[in-house]
């Protein structure tokens, strides 16, 4: 299995209107946390989550949370 990009140590804070959204899981994406199709031709899928209200989410960047896509803190763990 393929390992993910860190695509920043730090989770992106962002208030996320309710709806459907694809968290990208590779690292890839040039829209992070969000993906936007890099993820083609390896191991990856993006996850989709979905929101029921406006609410203000911590996402994660390092790839490496148990809790996909809301980040842990797994990234204070990296070197």
């Amino acid at each position: 299995m393929s390992t993910a990009k860190i695509a920043a140590k730090k989770p992106s804070v962002q208030t996320l209107e309710a709806g459907t959204y694809y968290w990208c899981s590779c690292g890839r994406s040039s829209n992070q946390p969000f993906c936007d199709g890099s993820h083609q031709g390896t191991d990856f899928t993006p996850l989709e989550f979905m929101l029921e209200e406006t609410k203000q989410v911590a996402l994660c960047q390092c790839k490496q949370t148990r809790t996909p896509p809301f980040c842990d803190g797994s990234h204070s763990k990296l070197d």
